[in-house]
Order: C-alpha cells, then structure tokens, then sequence
C-alpha cells in the first residue's frame, strides 16, 4: 500500500503512544512471531514492533522478512529497535484520514 506523506506522518503521530505488540528477541522470527504480527495487523491496524536484535543487519534482514510475509503492510517508522507497521483492514475505519 503506497501512502502519502501527509498520511505516513498522521500514523507516525498516531502511533506515537503506542506500546511494542510484538518482541522480537533472541530466538528470532519463529511461525508463532509471524502470526502474532497478523493478528496484531488485523486487530490493531498500526503496531510497533521490538527487534531486539543488536546487529542492524539481522534486523534488517528480519523486518525483509517479515515485509515479505505481511505484503500489504507499510513500514512508516524505523528508529533503532523499534519498527511502526501499518496495515489497513478493510473492516475498520481508515486510520490515515485526518479528522479535520
């Protein structure tokens, strides 16, 4: 999903609160870390996710791999540990308009 500037920034406000849903620690992306990371897209829309990783290449090569599971997902955040993913759920109202 490709997002305006002005949309990315909304939901970097938005998710600026928010708590880390999902932790991605040593034992790195198991079966069980990908599905949590749906449920949390589906029910939440705009999650935080911890990579506790500290080589930025293998946290990089995690959130390659995590993009390829969650296609439709955008990052709109990257800061150090911590990645922002947004994912539009059809069934919920749309997070990236502004009430103005």
């Amino acid at each position: 999903m490709e997002l305006s500037d002005s949309q990315k920034k909304h939901l970097k406000g938005l998710a600026h609160d928010l708590n880390p849903v999902v932790m991605i620690g040593q034992h790195g992306l198991k079966p069980s870390i990908m599905e949590a990371i749906d449920q949390a897209l589906e029910h939440h829309q705009l999650i935080k996710i911890r990579i506790s990783a500290d080589n930025r290449d293998l946290r990089d090569e995690w959130l390659a791999k995590i993009l390829e599971h969650v296609s439709e997902a955008s990052v709109i955040q990257k800061i150090g540990h911590i990645v922002v993913l947004y994912q539009r759920n059809p069934k919920k109202p749309d997070m990236t308009r502004h009430s103005s």
